[in-house]
């Protein structure tokens, strides 16, 4: 069943879409498939994909390759061919600039793109649809990629990327007022996933609204001791993610009087096995609570091993929800808040080609939709439970 979150929905059963509404340009876009027209591309059907160079190939009456070398600026290609090539992708909207002659216009046909880390699920679900997105178009992805603060200072401090790249995606980092500035005098385009800046362009979703949904689906279901497993109050990259969802989580609790235990609260750090550590502490505390709010998916599956250790069975003795839509939640049957996390990466990606194509376009900033998923990980409480 799908609905927007916002409306009432008794049975909260499947899935119920929440319409924190895609915002471009202060403009409300309903649904995905607005969003992607907004940014020349369209899915004709469900499965279908965007346009491409084989879409193109075949517009043009040419084989793959010559249309990656016509638009890719190299030799071989005839003027005729290459004007057909080039028709061809203005009419399907392909948002590549043909360029004739690149090493003129100094561009290396690269995409830098900046994550704190690769082999974590989220980091590696965006990395995919930007790199899918890119190599559709015909461009290269160069991956920078630190876990430590160094790494981070020599990247943005020593201006590593200068010349390197045409573009660059930054996935969940938030930059200093100092590395932004760094950024933005290399004088390339410059695209946010998970977070915003007026400066450039952005893909993300509403973190505060989407766990607000997480936690009132709890409250709606009779909970009212409830916990929540965050991220790392000292985490040295300063996400603004965990303050995010403990936001949302935060103002549900106070609007529905419900009443906030500090001892309730653990950090699982964002990994499956030091939610699982931080779940045993939880539980060993007094007056545990009856459900957790946990702030990614693979918390909660650390979070719901530990319950089993404690011989605990969820949701019967204790409801989880977690965050993210995470390939392993359905076969763990966990109720969750889905993010379009894939998209976002493909969105960041497609919007960095379109302010090449377009150097002086304004950025914008898009917010996606997040979905909350219901399954047999939460259960309504009894008036006696309560």
């Amino acid at each position: 069943m799908l609905m927007p979150a916002h409306l009432s929905c008794p049975a909260e059963a499947g899935r119920v879409s929440h319409l924190a509404s895609c915002r471009l340009d202060g403009v409300f876009l309903q649904t995905i498939a607005d969003v992607l027209q907004v940014l020349q591309f369209s899915k004709e059907s469900k499965g279908s994909k965007m346009a491409g160079i084989k879409e193109v190939a075949e517009e043009a009456g040419v084989s793959t390759a010559t249309v990656s070398r016509a638009l890719r600026g190299f030799h071989h290609v005839n003027d005729a061919t290459r004007a057909k090539i080039m028709a061809a992708a203005e009419k399907l909207n392909y948002p590549i600039t043909p360029i004739q002659n690149k090493s003129a216009l100094g561009r290396t046909n690269s995409i830098g793109v900046v994550a704190p880390y690769i082999s974590r699920w989220y980091f590696a679900q965006v990395i995919s649809g930007a790199e899918q997105a890119l190599r559709e178009a015909g461009f290269d992805l160069l991956l920078y990629n630190f876990s430590q603060m160094k790494g981070r200072e020599r990247l943005f401090q020593h201006q590593l990327l200068k010349g390197r790249v045409d573009a660059l995606v930054v996935i969940s980092l938030p930059p200093t007022e100092e590395e932004f500035d760094s950024m933005l005098n290399l004088g390339i385009p410059v695209s946010l996933v998970g977070m915003h800046h007026q400066s450039c362009s952005s893909v993300a979703i509403d973190d505060v609204a989407a766990a607000r949904t997480a936690t009132q689906h709890l409250v709606n279901q009779g909970h009212k001791k409830i916990g929540l497993m965050s991220g790392h109050p000292d985490d040295p990259f300063n996400f603004s993610v965990p303050q995010d969802r403990r936001k949302g989580f935060m103002q549900v609790l106070a609007e529905s009087g419900l009443e906030w235990v500090p001892s309730r609260e653990v950090h699982g750090d964002f990994t499956m096995s030091t939610a699982s550590r931080a779940m045993d502490d939880l539980l060993a505390r007094p007056n545990r609570p009856t459900a957790v709010f946990c702030e990614s998916d693979e918390m909660a599956f650390g979070a719901m091993q530990a319950a089993r250790r404690h011989g605990l069975k969820v949701p019967d003795d204790i409801s989880i929800i977690g965050f993210d839509g995470h390939e392993m939640a359905e076969y763990s049957d966990l109720t969750t808040i889905e993010q379009p996390v894939q998209l976002m990466g493909e969105m960041a990606a497609w919007s960095i080609m379109e302010r090449l194509r377009k150097p002086n376009a304004e950025p914008h900033s898009l917010v996606l939709p997040t979905t909350l998923v219901v399954r047999n990980s939460t259960r309504r409480l009894s008036p006696n439970e309560a």
